[in-house]
């Protein structure tokens, strides 16, 4: 009887956990407005550092683009100050002032300005295609400014209003009259608060980013200022920004005098009909002096900058390589070409592909990656039957690309070759630890190593692995840190060891690539803090005894989920609480009762799950472990500081960023 007294008392809240707590309904926050953005901004621009703060300014230029894509504008004056502000200026049709119907008492522009969700890119009817998809751009602006002001000039009239951190100062005002004026200015500062005292644009990183619109659009015009002091010879004072060659003018100016492969680039423009769609690129090759042994590939959709890539550039590789196959066959040399991969096409390439999509599809908020299938379609249906024309005309040129990529080719299956006896040398040589699964390839090109906590992890992890390319290496818990470790002591872990036995190689100076017998490292640990530490823990051992893999980007993150969402025959998986939210709002809307179960750790998940989220190629997702240029100095500084022998320097480092540190319940 006790015990069942004690149960209604908890589930009548007497004297239960939560009451105790003083957890109440009065603890629920429900963010408003803009509010979601200034207390998570990374949600929306990815962070708050020197990448984020220029995000800013690319968000205000793709609307100015989307006039111009559009046909609305064809002038865009960008200017920067010395007092931090920077202001984008179109002569498109102008934001539309009046009222607003769902909104009576605020006009159009106020509702874009401050709510999410907002403008005229959601139907179609306002723009076919534009790079701003989901109408949090200007308004995110918005909510990162302590200072926006903006400018609207339409129907021969001036309109101006301004906002600090989200909010209007006041009501939208009618300046005047303005015969010879139209479209749109914004004016602002990012806020200080959330970027910090000492966020300030980069002058030639904003001057590039305006520079690279005027190449994607050859019917706009650039107008650049930028304040005296401000200025340099990567960002002058005043430019006029206009390129009607396009992407080829782009790359021209890339490739200066090196020679290239062929006389004449590969360059072409075709749009859909109805303008729904359009396709524009510019290639050319060069044997050496870009300082990168695959060349370089820029992608863009509507004007957006893809750096990850994504469908159009797939399109692209798989235009060129199976044209390039065609004319191989035509010429009598099929058997040699047979071996071409889109690799070896792209290897001493410059690539160039810019996309126009009415509904394009990206990855993240922050658009790096383009994941729509018919870009694919577009782009390789585009650039194949130009690209056969091309080498048509020119049959000692196409002779000499075809020579040259089908060296490429040899070289790579030589090097291969190579790999595998070495490769196969070492694993007889090698005494491999006994709880290593390898694999049962022998070729280096394609295979991974995951290092996985405990046996229970590494169980299933064994099961839902690819056994022909993936191996998998239980570690026995938190490994030994070997920032703070001596050398005698490190010699001496086994874990470590086993460690230098799976990956064939030795640490330090004596540390070579070539013997690697992996080409990934992947660190899978669970989705939780101790799996953290036990990642920091790995990294610290990699960037310590082996920089060079990181420098040559073989290290990975695996990121498994840490829930799992069903209902009905619906499954989805969330990588953390926000994306649970997210997808609970998103994707789970019909009726039923939604299951939400959350993962203890990889060695709880079922093989096939665990094989669907973390590690099959085909659905997973990987972050791989980089330094960025010049930091190899700050890394060092931060590991000593974070893992190494002196607890009164991480002491320092916390009371230096306690503030910074949020606690969400």
């Amino acid at each position: 009887m006790a015990k069942a007294k004690r149960e209604d008392d908890l589930f009548a809240g007497k004297g239960g956990p939560a009451a105790e707590s003083g957890y109440t309904a009065a603890d629920i926050e429900v963010l408003e407005g803009l509010e979601p953005v200034r207390k998570r901004p990374g949600m929306y621009i990815g962070g708050t550092d020197e990448r984020a703060l220029h995000h800013l300014f690319a968000e205000v230029l793709d609307n100015a683009m989307d006039e111009a894509v559009a046909g609305f504008a064809d002038r865009i004056d960008v200017s920067l100050e010395a007092d931090g502000f920077v202001s984008v200026n179109d002569n498109g049709r102008g934001i539309p002032v009046d009222a607003h119907p769902k909104f009576k008492t605020k006009s159009a522009l106020e509702v874009i300005l401050t709510t999410l969700h907002s403008g005229g890119k959601f139907s179609g009817k306002a723009y076919k295609t534009s790079g701003g998809l989901h109408g949090v751009g200007v308004s995110v602006v918005n909510a990162l400014s302590d200072v926006l002001e903006v400018e609207v000039a339409r129907d021969r009239t001036l309109y101006r209003q301004e906002y600090s951190r989200g909010a209007p100062k006041g009501k939208l005002k009618e300046v005047g009259a303005t015969p010879n004026r139209r479209g749109t200015k914004i004016r602002f500062r990012p806020d200080t608060e959330i970027f910090g005292e000492r966020a300030r644009f980069r002058p030639a990183r904003v001057f590039a980013m305006a520079r690279s619109k005027a190449y994607l659009h050859r019917g706009v015009t650039i107008r650049w200022k930028c304040a005296a002091e401000l200025a340099s010879e990567d960002a002058p004072e005043e430019a006029v920004l206009h390129f009607p060659g396009g992407l080829a003018d782009f790359l021209a100016e890339q490739f200066g005098t090196r020679k290239t492969v062929t006389d004449q680039m590969f360059s072409g423009r075709i749009e859909r009909e109805g303008g729904h769609g359009a396709a524009e690129w510019a290639v050319a090759w060069t044997a050496a002096g870009f300082g990168e042994a695959d060349g370089f590939s820029r992608s863009y959709c509507n004007t957006v900058p893809t750096p990850d890539g994504g469908t159009h550039e797939a399109g692209l590789r798989a235009a060129l390589t199976k044209g390039l196959r065609a004319y191989a066959e035509s010429a009598g040399k099929a058997k040699r070409a047979a071996a071409i991969s889109p690799d070896d096409v792209m290897a001493g390439a410059g690539a160039m592909i810019s996309v126009f999509l009415a509904n394009p599809e990206f990855q993240g908020q922050t658009k790096d990656r383009l994941a729509n299938p018919e870009a694919a379609r577009l782009v390789e249906q585009a650039v194949r039957d130009p690209f056969d024309h091309w080498l048509a005309a020119a049959p000692k040129e196409a002779e000499r690309l075809l020579e040259f990529v089908i060296e490429r080719a040899e070289e790579r299956l030589r090097r291969r070759k190579e790999k595998e006896v070495s490769r196969k040398s070492a694993m007889k040589k090698l005494r491999l630890p006994g709880k290593l699964a390898d694999c049962s390839g022998a070729e280096q090109e394609g295979s991974e190593l995951f290092l996985v906590e405990g046996d229970s992890a590494g169980g299933s992890a064994k099961q839902a692995r690819d056994r022909r390319s993936q191996a998998v290496l239980p570690l026995r818990g938190k490994i030994l840190n070997v920032a703070s470790a001596s050398a005698d002591k490190i010699g001496k872990n086994q874990e470590i060891s086993d460690l230098l036995l799976a990956l064939g190689v030795q640490t330090g100076s004596k540390f070579d690539l070539e013997t690697l017998r992996y080409e990934r490292v992947i660190i899978m640990t669970d989705a939780d803090v101790d799996g953290a530490h036990i990642a920091s823990l790995l990294i610290t051992f990699f960037y310590t005894a082996m920089p060079a893999l990181i420098d040559a980007g073989r290290l990975y993150l695996a990121l498994p989920p840490l829930y799992r969402l069903s209902q009905g025959g619906k499954t989805e998986y969330a990588k953390d609480e926000a994306d649970r939210d997210r997808l609970l709002k998103e994707e789970f809307t019909g009726r039923g009762k939604v299951e939400i179960s959350r993962f203890k750790g990889l060695g709880e998940m079922m093989p096939a799950q665990l094989k669907e989220t973390t590690m099959d190629p085909a659905t997973r997702t990987l972050a791989r472990v980089t330094l960025a240029d010049g930091a190899r100095a700050e890394a060092g500084k931060l590991i000593e500081t974070l893992m190494g022998r002196k607890p009164e320097l991480r002491f320092q480092y916390i009371q230096d960023n306690a503030a910074f540190a949020e606690l969400d319940l």
